[in-house]
């Protein structure tokens, strides 16, 4: 094994895999998952262990569905929700709420939503996820983490009037812009949805 065989090692983060100004191939297979596999670690920071078994549930389904049948956001959209992603309705401010408390709650952090309590029925029947998502953005801001939503209309599984996306540390904002960019997964951050 040479130190640029691009096989799989928690250990490095697949570091040999992708060489030094050499470009992004995405028709190889094994680039395609050395990227996966730091969005997972960007997604999931601090936290490996979740990041294996979603980079090896991500094997799983990829050999399951054929590497050039979907794209790879589409095929961890379900392993990761309500773990260190979200994807709800456009409409759906309670679900929206309870999945970024979860997610924050990952790091001991709690979203001030801005009122007393966010389970209000007053309050939820005028919430839009949109707004909701810039508060989230600028409250986790506070504590060092960043709130992003990539867009989900495009690509053959493009889906209308959903929002998805992850939290990140804000330190590894421009690492996740890039990976998202080598991966053609459109991002940007939560406050300014698609």
């Amino acid at each position: 094994m040479t130190a640029h065989d691009p096989e799989f090692d928690p250990d490095d983060n697949f570091a040999n895999s992708l060489e030094p100004g050499a470009g992004v191939d995405l028709e190889s297979a094994d680039t395609r998952e050395a990227l996966v596999w730091q969005l997972l670690l960007l997604i999931n920071p601090g936290d490996e262990e979740s990041a294996l078994q979603q980079f090896s549930g991500y094997r799983e389904a990829l050999e399951a569905a054929g590497p050039d049948e979907v794209e790879p956001q589409w095929l961890l959209k379900d392993l990761i929700d309500w773990k260190s992603g979200f994807f709800v309705d456009d409409d759906d401010a309670v679900s929206f709420i309870d999945i970024i408390t979860e997610l924050a709650a990952r790091w001991n952090v709690v979203i001030d939503w801005g009122v007393e309590d966010a389970s209000d029925e007053d309050f939820l029947a005028e919430a839009e996820v949109p707004s909701l998502m810039a508060v989230a953005t600028d409250r986790l801001r506070e504590y060092g983490y960043s709130l992003w939503t990539w867009n989900t209309a495009t690509g053959p599984s493009g889906e209308e009037g959903v929002h998805a996306g992850w939290m990140t540390l804000s330190s590894d904002d421009e690492a996740l812009q890039e990976v998202a960019q080598a991966l053609e997964i459109e991002v940007r951050p939560a406050s300014d949805p698609f």
